[in-house]
This record gives structure tokens, C-alpha cells and sequence, in this order.
């Protein structure tokens, strides 16, 4: 590894111009600059070896000038979850050394200036990748999306759509763990083959193969849907509303198949809402990070005891990054996408 105050080679991704439709490769640049290891002077920051990155669906919204403040600017490094070590800091809430997840530039090396909002990883007997995943914001997102949104108990029945990806594989398995019957769809045999034997559905279907959606959850389910962890939205939102039990509850994290479509597709059964009684309610991962702590308190026994498996679908070197990231939306990857950049 090369030492403090050396001058590196510190390779990039630029986000080239705002996106309509499907993002491509060439949306993105790799180059290369180079970077003193070394704070700058009066700095009340971190200096930040990158160590993995999180591909996620929610990267998608930042590609377009109308999506929010937090907006990619063309011409600028992209940015999001990723795991990174710390090679100097001159912050009192930092050491050098210590390992830490949350909000990183796509780069090898990173001076962050205000690192409060990253959080310290306090335990290294699990891969440090599942702070991108299992352990980071998607754990995060299954764990209180469907405990906290969706008030689950046992028996209920659930249905999860895009199962195997990074959050629908955690929330199948929490479902089980809690006596839940649970139904989950994806979009290859390869997909189906992972809920079935390895994350332990009960049942599963291939949303590609079914030409009526709402007859498929109706053949898994006869006796409706208490609990729908909404990943897709569209016309699988609403299928679902037409087979949602009374006072059913539906968590919306997030609805991939509108991300990259000129116009938003309608939802025609809204009013199954009024008729039964359902409650629909968004969240975010940001919600629950200030409880993090209680989160690992929960998780890492799972993983630990071997009651929660978890499959990750892992490139190597940043420049293999666009490429991951843009195939999240033809379901190119299998369980969660990850950047590996070093392991030092």
C-alpha cells in the first residue's frame, strides 16, 4: 500500500450528462488523477482508502436534473454507499485505521471533510462487504421496513417482490424466522432456484413467465396477502392490491420498474386501499440509521448462527462500476451488487 504523503495514481468515475431512459455505459467516465496522501492543511476531516461499493437501485434517481438536491452534476464524481478504511484523520471521532461504511465517492482515495455521518464498523468477523449489503443500508431497509412498516406476526402471509435482490432475499428470511408463509418473484430460473433453496421461500413464481399477475398471486395465494414489501411497482402493485387481505400492510422501499420510463405507469386499484383497509406507507434506510446499534444487536447473531445466508454478485476494479451499476436494471446481477476495489 502506498504511504502517507505519497502522491498515487486516484482512479475516478465521472458522471458525463443527465439520463433519460435506460442509463448506458457511456453515461459514466472512467479517469484518473492523481492525490497526495495527506490531509490538507487545517483539515477537520478523514483521509479514505476505498474498499468496496454498493451498486443500488436508488442511484438511478440522482442521473436525472429533475430528480432531487442530491442530483448528480454532469462533469462531476458519482457517489453512494460504500466500506473504506481510514488512512489519516483530524477528526476526534476518527482513528487511523478504522473501518467505516456510509456515503462515499466513486474513487480510489477520498478526503472526506465532514465524516459525521459515516459510521464506525465495530465488528470485522463478518465479510466487510456486508456493510454494503446485510449490514448496511439494505439490511437496514429489510430489517425495519418489515418490522417496523409492516407489523408482522406469525402466520402472516407474505409476498416479496424482486426476492433475490440486495433487500427482497433479507425480507424472505426475516419473514420465515418470523412464522410467516412467504411468496416471493424474480425474473430468471437462476433467481427462483436461490429463493427456493437457499433463502427458503415457500413458494415462488417468474414474473416474465406469467402473463396474468394478479392470477399468479392468486394461485399462491388463495387466501390473500397480509404483508406485500413493495420493490417494483407498476403493474405488479397492482396485481397485488387486488389480492390484499383486510387491514393488509404494504412497505414501499422502492419501485424499479418506473425508474427508467419517460412516463410513470398509473396504479388503477388504489381504491382495494379504501375497500380493505390497507396500509401503504414509503420509507428510507436514513429513517432507521440512528439505529444502527440495535440493528447489528439483531442481525449479527443471524448471520452469525448461520440462520440468514446472503449472496453477493461482486466485480473487481472501479472500472468494472458502470457496468454493474446499469445492469441492476435488466436484473443482470444475482443477490447484491458489489464493487470490490481493495482489500487492504
Amino acid at each position: 500500500m502506498a504511504d502517507i504523503g505519497e502522491e498515487v495514481k486516484n482512479k475516478q468515475v465521472i458522471f458525463r450528462d443527465y439520463v433519460r431512459g435506460f442509463p448506458k455505459e457511456s453515461d459514466f467516465i472512467i479517469t484518473s488523477a492523481t492525490i497526495r496522501l495527506k490531509l490538507p492543511q487545517g483539515s477537520n476531516g478523514v483521509l479514505l482508502k476505498t474498499l468496496y461499493l454498493s451498486c443500488d437501485p436508488y442511484m438511478r434517481w440522482f442521473m436525472e436534473c429533475q430528480s432531487a438536491q442530491n442530483s448528480y452534476s454532469p462533469g462531476s464524481l458519482i457517489y453512494g454507499f460504500g466500506v473504506a478504511k481510514v488512512l489519516e484523520s483530524a477528526h476526534s471521532g476518527f482513528s487511523e485505521g478504522d473501518l467505516v461504511w456510509g456515503t462515499l465517492k466513486w474513487e480510489e482515495y477520498s478526503v472526506v471533510e465532514e465524516p459525521v455521518k459515516l459510521i464506525k464498523i465495530q465488528h470485522t468477523d463478518v465479510p466487510l462487504s456486508y456493510y454494503t449489503g446485510i449490514l448496511g443500508m439494505p439490511g437496514i431497509t429489510a430489517y425495519f421496513g418489515f418490522h417496523d412498516i409492516c407489523s408482522p406476526k406469525k402466520g402472516d402471509y407474505v409476498y416479496v417482490s424482486a426476492a433475490s435482490g440486495a433487500v427482497g432475499q433479507l425480507v424472505g428470511q426475516l419473514a420465515k424466522l418470523m412464522g410467516c408463509y412467504v411468496v416471493g418473484s424474480a425474473g430468471s430460473k437462476e433467481k427462483i432456484e436461490l429463493l427456493k433453496n437457499k433463502f427458503g421461500y415457500d413458494e415462488v413464481f417468474n414474473y416474465k413467465e406469467e402473463q396474468d399477475l394478479d392470477a399468479a398471486l392468486k394461485r399462491c395465494f388463495p387466501e390473500g396477502i397480509d404483508i406485500y414489501f413493495e420493490n417494483v411497482g407498476g403493474k405488479m402493485l397492482d396485481a397485488v392490491l387486488l389480492n390484499m387481505r383486510p387491514h393488509g400492510r404494504i412497505a414501499v422501499c422502492g419501485m424499479i420498474s418506473q425508474y427508467n420510463l419517460d412516463q410513470s405507469e398509473g396504479v388503477h386499484n388504489l381504491l382495494r386501499l379504501v375497500v380493505q383497509r390497507i396500509r401503504m406507507e414509503g420509507f428510507g434506510a436514513p429513517d432507521y440509521f440512528h439505529l444502527n446499534a440495535k440493528f447489528l444487536e439483531a442481525m449479527l447473531p443471524y448471520i452469525r448462527e448461520g440462520k440468514i445466508s446472503y449472496v453477493e454478485d461482486t466485480v473487481h476494479g472501479l472500472e468494472s462500476g458502470p457496468a454493474a451499476l446499469i445492469g441492476l436494471f435488466s436484473g443482470r446481477n444475482v443477490g447484491k451488487q458489489v464493487v470490490a476495489i481493495s482489500t487492504e
